[in-house]
């Protein structure tokens, strides 16, 4: 659903760009980001900043997992802009002809964490117990980036032996729901009709009164990088260009790590 707010390979972190994006020039006109759906808050955040820098300027948002918007983009969807919650989706936008590999960007990080409806009805205290017998587990579909990293995290808990071989295979079968977006699973678990789930730590702490969190430690957890690149054939490339700067620049990065993601070092 298209909203209007308001009217491959990865690269390494780079340093964030100066906060004179524009400086000196007009910009004006409409661009559509596409947008991973874990970005909502902060890009709405942030859209709102840049239309406050640029006030000739209008940023609307098409938010949805970041598998969907590939396709999207690759159907030819007008989209100027696609942010991506991994390079896998960014690389298949990237090959469907629309977007120049060399023009993306890594702008900002996130991880993972375990949640419950807040009355957390299961008494989930600890990882280990997603694999208690009954629970009722709610995960993101592995298309998206949430649901590909979920497992991942299960992967690398089931190598440690204080989880045991088979932890990966025991939590599975207690997944009742495979949801599109990590902002579904976490309505869903709002609603009560989980148990647990896995989400983006930035979800958790949109809904930090209605959902209880369970930290995953570092050597567990997954860190998602999300990239960021210009549509080639935008109808307004200048201010798509510009976008995709303003989220690296150093009031972009702060916006961000107000809504939990991890900036760029």
């Amino acid at each position: 659903m298209l909203c209007v707010v308001f009217t491959g390979c990865s690269r390494a972190p780079e340093a964030t760009v100066p906060a004179t994006v524009g400086a000196g020039a007009t910009l004006r006109g409409q661009i559509t980001v596409f947008a991973a759906s874990s970005l909502s808050d902060a890009f709405e955040a942030l859209g709102t900043a840049f239309m406050a820098a640029h006030p000739e300027a209008v940023v609307t948002f098409n938010f949805a997992n970041s598998a969907q918007l590939a396709a999207q983009i690759n159907e030819g969807a007008p989209a100027d802009v696609f942010a991506s919650a991994n390079a896998t989706q960014m690389r298949v936008a990237v090959e469907g002809g629309r977007l120049n590999d060399n023009d993306q960007r890594l702008f900002i990080r996130n991880n993972l964490v375990v949640i419950t409806p807040y009355d957390n009805p299961a008494k989930v205290m600890e990882l280990a117990e997603l694999a208690q017998p009954g629970l009722r587990l709610i995960l993101a579909d592995p298309v998206a980036p949430i649901g590909q990293h979920s497992l991942d995290f299960l992967d690398q808990a089931s190598a440690q032996p204080a989880f045991g071989a088979d932890f990966r295979e025991r939590v599975l079968a207690n997944v009742v729901s495979y949801e599109d977006s990590a902002r579904i699973v976490l309505a869903k678990i709002v609603l009560g009709e989980g148990d647990a789930a896995i989400v983006f730590t930035t979800d958790a702490a949109a809904e930090a009164e209605k959902v209880q969190s369970i930290p995953i430690p570092d050597e567990l957890n997954v860190f998602a990088n999300y990239l960021i690149a210009p549509v080639a054939d935008s109808r307004n490339l200048a201010l798509a260009e510009a976008f995709v700067a303003f989220a690296r620049t150093a009031e972009g990065q702060a916006i961000l790590a107000d809504h939990g993601f991890l900036p760029l070092e």
